[in-house]
């Protein structure tokens, strides 16, 4: 393979082989290889008319749909790395977004024009282009942004144009996580990394052109990498999750069937949540073959439902922060004791190297608990514009100080079991996740804080068997605050899933003998007024 294999190399390649094969289904639309390929190609050739050069960044602000996808080939045609933005974000946060990432350049949709002026004024932004995927032309007006709609990409060629010379350790695109400051972070990704992931990760569960693979995620979530990219690999086809379904489990299991969904990729409480509600049979879900999940937890009693009610197919467990994409994984090979302990993160994948380490940065022995440590290709190159956070994060190898490549510290603690298999064991700071979604307790707080009646907060998370945990908040204040009011302002500065279920206000917060707010006097608190809610 070609040092110069890019991402978009597995399109291109499927076009080659398998032109007229169905890529990909959004509801009653489908594109084949071959207009997919084409219609990127055409938004391609018309960013590089508007000036996007090689190494550039270029946003996609839009729900995820046939144009998202086409837009994001069409970015990395270009020569530049897409920057998702989360479309149900609060303005503030996809403002910070552009602004913090320089996006000169942003592919949207119509359903949200009413946010373009906001975001552009928010994040202090430099916008010069706002490319319109899914409107023939444009009418509204942005001061100082020239607006296009889909008759510009219809003028291009359908071929590609200038090749800008992309290495595959250049970027493919940046995917912002919670920051402990506060504001979202950016992972800078490279071509090699997320092919390092997909090519191991399409070998191991034998994805084909004759797969039919669910994409769930959403596209700010790297589990979206796998669904996009290893159906592109094999010249399989993707078929689009429609968002507003998995609330409704019922409705998850009857597209399954309906599209006879052969790969499936999610995070686990949408599967537990399945179990629970969805009427599963014996035998359910025959189509499926290969069912993979991660970013949490899966309760044990749940996994092992369902793989009694699926013998068929096989269940792997998939690790990984966003800064190395997956890491580690694990096949589960039959279904646990519903009372057991959690399942195993498994082993390195191909191609990546982990370890355990003390606080010392010291590899400890066998079975000693400890931080894990990634080294390999799947790792980010780095934090977007924050090279203080990058060195905290990406460190020298303790083992090769000298000479050694540079090596993410997780954050993760876990113990290396007998066998090889990683055991994880929680966090080292205050970061959770729920539903899926990595987050940052402080980031909560920070958004709490800043309603002028707030005297200070804490925000404390309750383990959940079917959302991985529940957030709750203590909040003391100056003056009186409805619930409603405090969820509406911090929907203003914070992404939906990330605000608190409930509010308990108080005129003060208990504190340690160091004066520290008493967070485990507070979590208990919040276990015990949960239970009687």
């Amino acid at each position: 393979m070609s040092y110069r294999y890019l991402v978009h190399h597995y399109l291109q390649d499927s076009v080659a082989r398998t032109p007229g094969k169905r890529a990909l289904v959004d509801g009653d639309r489908s594109l084949t290889y071959a207009e997919l390929d084409a219609r990127s190609n055409q938004v391609a050739n018309l960013l590089r008319s508007l000036g996007v050069e090689k190494g550039d960044r270029v946003g996609l602000y839009l729900r995820k749909s046939l144009e998202a996808v086409v837009g994001i080939y069409g970015v990395m045609k270009a020569g530049a790395a897409y920057v998702p933005l989360d479309p149900s974000a609060p303005e503030h946060r996809v403002g910070y977004i552009a602004g913090n990432c320089g996006l000169r350049h942003i592919l949207t949709g119509k359903e949200k024009r009413r946010s373009w002026s906001a975001v552009k004024q928010e994040g202090a932004v430099d916008l010069e282009h706002l490319i319109v995927m899914n409107l023939p032309d444009v009418d509204y007006d942005v001061p100082g942004v020239v607006l296009c709609g889909t008759a510009a990409i219809d003028a291009q060629p359908e071929d590609l144009g200038h090749d800008p010379m992309i290495m595959q350790q250049d970027l493919a695109y940046i995917l912002y996580t919670s920051g402990s400051t506060g504001d979202p972070k950016g992972v800078m990704l490279s071509h090699l990394a997320c092919r390092a992931f997909v090519d191991w990760a399409a070998e191991e569960y034998g994805v084909v052109a004759d797969d039919i693979v669910a994409s769930h995620a959403p596209l700010h979530f790297d589990l979206s990498t796998f669904d996009l990219y290893a159906a592109a690999r094999a010249g399989a086809t993707l078929v689009l999750v429609p968002p507003k379904l998995s609330v409704f489990p019922v409705e998850v299991a009857r597209f399954i069937d309906k599209h006879q969904i052969t790969v499936w990729y999610s995070v686990p409480s949408i599967l537990t949540m399945m179990v629970e509600h969805a009427n599963l049979e014996q035998g359910a879900l025959p189509s499926i073959r290969a069912l993979l999940f991660a970013g949490e937890v899966f309760p044990t009693k749940y996994l092992s439902r369902l793989m009694k009610l699926m013998p068929h197919a096989l269940f792997a467990n998939l690790y990984g922060p966003t800064e190395t994409n997956v890491c580690t994984a694990y096949t589960v090979p039959e279904p646990p004791p519903e009372d057991g302990p959690t399942i195993s993160i498994g082993k390195a994948i191909g191609n990546v190297d982990t370890f355990v380490v003390d606080d010392e940065g010291n590899v400890v022995e066998l079975g000693t608990v400890g931080e894990l440590l990634v080294r390999g290709p799947t790792v980010m190159r780095g934090y977007w514009g924050d090279l203080e956070r990058t060195k905290l994060r990406l460190v020298t190898d303790p083992r090769d100080p000298d000479f050694g490549d540079p090596v993410y510290r997780t954050g993760d603690l876990v113990e290396e079991m007998p066998d090889g298999n990683y055991r994880f064991l929680g966090r080292r700071d205050h970061q959770i996740k729920h539903r899926g979604y990595r987050i940052e307790l402080g980031d909560i707080e920070t958004a709490i804080n800043a309603h002028p009646d707030v005297v200070e907060c804490a925000v404390v998370a309750i383990p959940d068997e079917f959302v991985s945990n529940r957030i709750k908040a203590f909040v003391a204040v100056k003056a009186e605050i409805a619930e409603n009011e405090m969820i509406n302002h911090c929907a203003e500065l914070i992404q939906k899933y990330m605000i608190p279920e409930t509010f308990y206000f108080r005129e003060h917060l208990p504190k340690t003998s160091r004066g520290k707010v008493d967070r485990q006097l507070l979590g208990r608190e919040a276990i015990e007024l949960a239970a009687g809610e």
